[in-house]
C-alpha cells in the first residue's frame, strides 16, 4: 500500500472517531498535504540528507566516478530552481547537493550591508539560510506534487483508469528536491562553545554537513586571499569535537564534518603549541615555525624562546604579535593537518590550493592517504581562481615540455581572445571538462563544489538585462532575452505566480470551502498564456 493511501484511510478512520463535526473534512485532501509536507522540522531533513551523504560516500569508495556536486546558493529560490532545473535536466537529484557559502552569507545576507569574507556578519545570517533554503526545497515538492494532484483529478474525471494509474505511481514514487547542504560555519565564530552553538542552530535548520576551517576565529580570511592565520592542532581539534556533540545531542548521529585546511596559503600562526613530549602534535606543529638559534646572553627584555634538542631559538615574530612559518611549508602542513583532522573525527577534507592542478591536489592527497587510505576531500572549484588562464597556462607547459612548438603563444598572454579558437584552448577546455572526473579519480575528491557561481551568474544575467532594457532594444531587451527563453527552455518560473504558490493556495481554498472558493487560477488569469 502506497503511503498516501495509508494516510488516507488514516485519516479516514480519525475523522469517524470525531463523527460530525468532521463530515466536512476530506480524507484525501489531508493526505494530499501531508504528502507535500514530507519534512516536518529541520532535523528531519538534517537526519535524512546525512544518510544520503553517508551512502553516497560508500558508493563513491566502490567508484570513483560516482563523486558529487553542488553549486553555491544565496538565497533559497536560487537553490530551489537550481533544484527543479536538475530534475528537470537529468530526472534525479542523485549526488547532487546544495552549498552554502560563508562568503555570499557576508557579501550579500548581513544585515550591515556587503562585508568582506572575515566572519563579521551576523552568526544566525547563516543558520537562516539553511531553513530559508528548506523552506524553498520544501514548496518545490508541494508545488510538484500539486500539479500531479491536479493530473490525477482529470484523470479521474475523465475516467482514464491507465492514466490515473500512471499519475499515482508518479506521486508514489515521487523524489523529494530536498537534498543535503554542505553549510560553511567558518572558523567556528568564536570559541569551542561559541562553534556548538552556532553548529546546532544550523543542524536544527537542517544541515547536516558542516565545513570548518583551521584559521583563528577572529583574524578570519577568505581563504583566497592573504593573512590567513592557522591555529594550532589542538584548538581545532576542540572545534571539531563540539561539532560532533552538537550533531550527537540533536540525533543525526550520521552527521557529517569537513575540515578545511588553509596551511597552503597561510603563512602565520598566533600562537605556539603546547608541547607534552618530543614529536607530539604540538612539536610538530612548532617545527614549521621560523625560528633562529640563540644564545642567553642574546635575547632582549619580551622574547618568547623555544627550547629544540638543546638549543635556544626563538620565532621570528612580526610587529603584529604574530609568529611566521617557515617558507616553502605550505604542503608539508597541509599534509599533516589533514592526517591529525581524520584522526581527531572529521569525515572529510578540504585542501585550499593556489590553483587548480590534478597533480598538485593527488600530491597532497597521496601523503595522506598513506596514513588514512579512505580519506575523502571536497575540493572548492573556486571562482577565485582564473580557470581560463590557469588551464591554458598548464597546457602550455605540458606542451613545451613534451618538446612541442608554441611560439605562436605568448604565455603571460593566453587569457586573450585572440586564443579562443586556436588548438591550444581547445586542449585547456578539455582539461577544464575533465578536472573533476580527474581528481575524483586521482586524488580521491569526493565532492566538487562551486562556492559563489550563482553570485556571478546573477551578476552577468543583470547586466546583460540592463544593456539591453535600457539600450536600442528597449522592452524586446526583456522579451527577447528572458521571457523567449524562458518559455522555449521550459523555466518552470515563467509561470511566476505558479511558483510562488498560486495554485497550490487554490487547492487549500478548494479544500477548506468546496465549491465556494473563489479561486485566483480562473480563465482571467494572464498565466494561461503560457500553457
Amino acid at each position: 500500500m502506497s503511503s498516501i493511501k495509508q494516510d488516507i484511510d488514516a485519516v479516514a478512520s480519525l475523522k469517524a472517531s470525531y463523527g460530525a463535526a468532521w463530515d466536512a473534512i476530506n480524507p484525501e485532501s489531508a493526505a494530499r498535504m501531508r504528502a507535500q509536507n514530507k519534512f516536518k522540522t529541520g532535523l528531519d531533513i538534517a537526519k535524512y540528507t546525512a544518510g544520503i551523504m553517508r551512502r553516497d560516500m560508500a558508493e563513491f569508495d566502490k567508484d570513483k566516478t560516482k563523486y558529487t556536486q553542488s553549486l553555491g546558493c544565496w538565497h533559497g529560490f536560487v537553490g530551489q530552481q537550481k533544484l527543479i532545473s536538475i530534475k528537470k535536466h537529468f530526472g534525479s537529484t542523485e549526488r547532487r547537493y546544495l552549498y552554502l557559502s560563508g562568503w555570499m552569507v557576508a557579501a550579500l545576507r548581513s544585515d550591515f550591508g556587503p562585508l568582506p569574507d572575515q566572519s563579521m556578519h551576523e552568526k544566525t545570517a547563516v543558520a537562516s539560510l539553511v531553513e530559508e533554503l528548506y523552506t524553498f526545497l520544501r514548496q518545490a515538492d508541494a508545488r510538484e506534487l500539486g500539479g500531479l494532484f491536479r493530473e490525477l483529478d482529470k484523470a479521474r474525471e475523465a475516467g482514464d483508469s491507465a492514466k490515473e494509474a500512471e499519475i499515482q505511481s508518479q506521486i508514489d514514487n515521487h523524489e523529494t528536491h530536498v537534498v543535503p547542504i554542505v553549510a560553511d560555519i567558518d572558523a567556528g565564530f568564536g570559541n569551542a562553545e561559541a562553534t556548538y552553538l552556532m553548529a546546532k542552530q544550523m543542524i536544527e535548520a537542517g544541515a547536516c554537513c558542516l565545513q570548518i576551517e583551521n584559521q583563528v576565529a577572529d583574524e578570519k580570511q577568505c581563504g583566497h586571499q592573504d593573512g590567513k592565520v592557522t591555529v594550532p592542532h589542538a584548538d581545532f581539534h576542540n572545534k571539531l569535537r563540539a561539532l560532533r556533540y552538537a550533531f550527537l545531542e540533536l540525533g543525526v548521529d550520521d552527521g557529517v564534518i569537513v575540515a578545511r585546511t588553509d596551511s597552503e596559503g597561510a603563512g602565520l600562526t598566533k600562537e605556539i603549541a603546547v608541547v607534552k613530549e618530543p614529536g607530539d602534535q604540538g612539536d610538530v606543529y612548532n617545527s614549521y615555525l621560523d625560528v633562529e638559534e640563540v644564545a642567553p646572553e642574546d635575547t632582549a627584555e619580551g622574547d618568547v624562546l623555544i627550547s629544540r634538542n638543546g638549543k635556544l631559538v626563538r620565532p621570528k615574530r612580526l610587529p603584529s604579535g604574530l609568529y611566521q612559518f617557515r617558507q616553502g611549508t605550505g604542503h608539508e602542513r597541509c599534509v599533516f593537518d589533514c592526517i591529525e583532522a581524520i584522526t581527531a573525527g572529521a569525515d572529510l577534507l578540504w585542501i585550499e590550493t593556489a590553483v587548480p592542478t590534478v597533480h598538485e591536489i593527488k600530491g597532497m592527497m597521496d601523503e595522506v592517504r598513506k596514513v588514512h587510505p579512505d580519506a575523502k576531500l571536497v575540493y572548492n572549484n573556486s571562482p577565485s581562481f582564473n580557470w581560463t588562464l590557469n588551464f591554458r597556462q598548464q597546457t602550455y607547459d605540458a606542451w613545451a615540455a613534451e618538446g612541442k612548438d608554441v611560439s605562436a603563444y605568448d604565455r603571460a598572454n593566453l587569457m586573450s581572445a585572440e586564443y579562443d579558437d586556436s588548438e591550444l584552448s581547445a586542449a585547456a577546455d578539455a582539461r577544464v571538462r575533465t578536472f573533476q572526473a580527474d581528481t575524483a579519480r586521482e586524488a580521491n575528491v569526493f565532492h566538487h563544489l562551486i562556492t559563489l557561481p550563482t553570485y556571478h551568474t546573477t551578476a552577468l544575467s543583470v547586466d546583460n538585462l540592463a544593456k539591453e532594457y535600457f539600450g536600442d532594444k528597449a522592452m524586446l531587451g526583456y522579451v527577447e532575452g528572458v521571457q523567449r527563453k524562458e518559455i522555449r527552455q521550459g523555466i518552470a518560473c515563467v509561470k511566476h505566480q505558479n511558483m510562488a504558490g498560486s495554485d497550490l493556495g487554490d487547492d487549500h481554498k478548494e479544500y477548506y470551502a468546496g465549491e465556494n472558493a473563489l479561486k485566483a487560477g480562473g480563465a482571467k488569469n494572464t498565466s494561461n498564456q503560457f500553457g
